[in-house]
C-alpha cells in the first residue's frame, strides 16, 4: 500500500479479496503497509487490484507457469521418446540421462536422409532430427519436402531404430505429424503460437519447445504452460540462442538459461548448438558448455555433403568435426554425473 493509504483504503482491497473467495493477510510496518493474499489468482485478476485507492503497486510471488514449476512438482522429469518394440526404441530425456539426438536441418531424399542418419548413429545419437516442414525467414528458401519427407523420416527411423522427431508448423498440421514422428518440434518461430501449442498438447505427443529467439525465460515457460494445461506433460525445453546486438554469430547462446530453468521449472531442458552457433566450428565448444552446465541433451545437425545442403549447410557437421562431437558426448556426461541416453534406451 501507499505510505498515505488509510485504514480505510486497507479494508476496502481486504472487502474486494474477500468478496471473490480470497483471504487477505494485513502486515503493518513504521511507514508500509503490506497485504498477502492467498486465493485463485484468477479470481485476484478481474479486481484490478492496482486501480484502488491507496494501492502503490501488485506483486505476484507464485510462478505464472502451475503445471511446468518445481514449485508444484520438484522433482524433475524424465520425458520418453519413442514407441517401443520392434519399430524404435524408447530413449530417456531427463536428469542423470544425457540424451544426443541429430540428423539434418532438413530432408531432401531418402539417400540424404539415411546417411546422415547413419551418421548421427555411429556418433552416438540415439534420436534422429530432421526437417520436413522448415519455416524460414525469405519465402524464397527451401520450405521442405512437407509429407513426402515426413514419410521418409518415418522410413529412416524404422531402419535404423531411432524415433523420429520433426518440425510441425501448422496445427491442421499436427495429426500427418504425429501418424509420421515420435516427437513433435515446436520451433522458435512457432514459440507464441498459441493455436499450435494447444493443439500439440491435445496431441498427446511428446514435445520439444525451442526458446522464442527473442523470448523471456518466463514468456518460453508460459509457452510450456500452454501444453501442458492440455493434460500433456510430456515436454521438453530446447535452449537455440536468442536475439542480441553481437553479429558474430547467428544467435546468442543463453548457456546461463539451462540451470536458471532447470531450478524453476521440472522439465528436461536441452541446446542446439547448431542453431545457436549458425558455424560448425563453434557446434562442439557449445556442446562441451551445454554439457558442463548440465544440460538433459543437445541436437545437432548433420549432413553428408554440407556444400549441397538444401537447408544451414554452414552450420552441419561431418568427418573430424562428428568425431570430436562423438568423443565429448563420451567422456564428458560420466563427468557431470551423467548417463549417456544410449545406455538407459528402453529402460523404463
Amino acid at each position: 500500500m501507499s505510505p498515505d493509504a488509510t485504514d480505510e483504503d486497507v479494508a476496502h482491497v481486504v472487502e474486494r479479496v474477500e468478496s471473490v473467495g480470497g483471504e487477505a493477510f494485513v502486515s503493518k510496518g513504521v511507514v508500509r503497509t503490506i497485504i498477502g493474499l492467498v486465493g485463485d489468482l484468477e479470481s485476484f485478476h478481474g479486481l484490478n487490484l492496482r486501480t484502488l485507492r491507496g494501492v502503490a503497486d501488485v506483486h505476484r510471488i507464485s510462478d505464472p507457469y502451475k503445471l511446468v514449476s518445481r514449485q508444484h512438482h520438484a522433482e524433475r522429469s524424465t520425458v520418453w521418446v519413442g514407441k517401443g518394440g520392434a519399430g524404435n526404441k524408447r530413449v530417456p530425456i531427463g536428469p542423470d540421462t544425457f540424451t544426443f539426438m541429430a540428423g539434418p536441418c532438413a530432408v531432401e531424399s531418402p539417400e540424404q536422409t539415411l546417411e546422415a542418419a547413419r551418421m548421427a548413429q555411429s556418433a552416438g545419437a540415439t534420436i534422429l532430427r530432421g526437417g520436413a516442414y522448415k519455416p524460414r525467414t525469405s519465402p524464397y528458401a527451401f520450405q521442405g519436402l512437407g509429407v513426402r519427407g515426413l514419410e521418409i523420416l518415418a522410413d529412416v527411423g524404422a531402419a535404423t531404430g531411432m524415433p523420429v522427431v520433426t518440425e510441425v508448423v501448422d496445427a491442421r498440421d499436427v495429426p500427418v505429424v504425429a501418424e509420421h514422428a515420435d516427437m513433435l518440434q515446436i520451433g522458435t518461430r512457432n514459440m507464441a503460437n498459441f493455436g499450435l501449442l494447444q493443439a500439440a498438447g491435445d496431441s498427446g505427443m511428446p514435445v520439444l519447445l525451442k526458446r522464442g529467439m527473442t523470448a523471456t525465460i518466463e514468456e518460453w515457460l508460459m509457452a510450456a504452460e500452454y501444453i501442458a494445461q492440455r493434460g500433456n506433460l510430456d515436454v521438453v525445453l530446447c535452449e537455440r540462442g536468442i536475439r542480441t546486438f553481437e553479429p558474430s554469430t547467428r544467435n546468442t547462446l543463453d548457456i546461463s538459461a539451462v540451470p536458471v530453468v532447470q531450478a524453476t521449472s521440472h522439465l528436461p531442458v536441452i541446446v542446439d548448438p547448431s542453431h545457436a552457433a549458425g558455424r560448425k566450428d563453434l557446434v562442439v565448444p557449445l556442446s562441451r558448455a551445454a554439457i558442463a552446465v548440465g544440460a538433459d541433451g543437445i541436437i545437432v545437425d548433420v549432413h553428408p555433403d554440407p556444400e549441397t545442403a538444401l537447408c544451414d549447410g554452414p552450420q552441419a557437421l561431418l568427418g573430424n568435426d562428428l568425431r570430436e562431437l562423438a568423443q565429448a558426448c563420451r567422456r564428458l556426461p560420466p563427468v557431470v554425473g551423467r548417463v549417456a541416453s544410449h545406455e538407459r534406451v528402453g529402460h523404463e
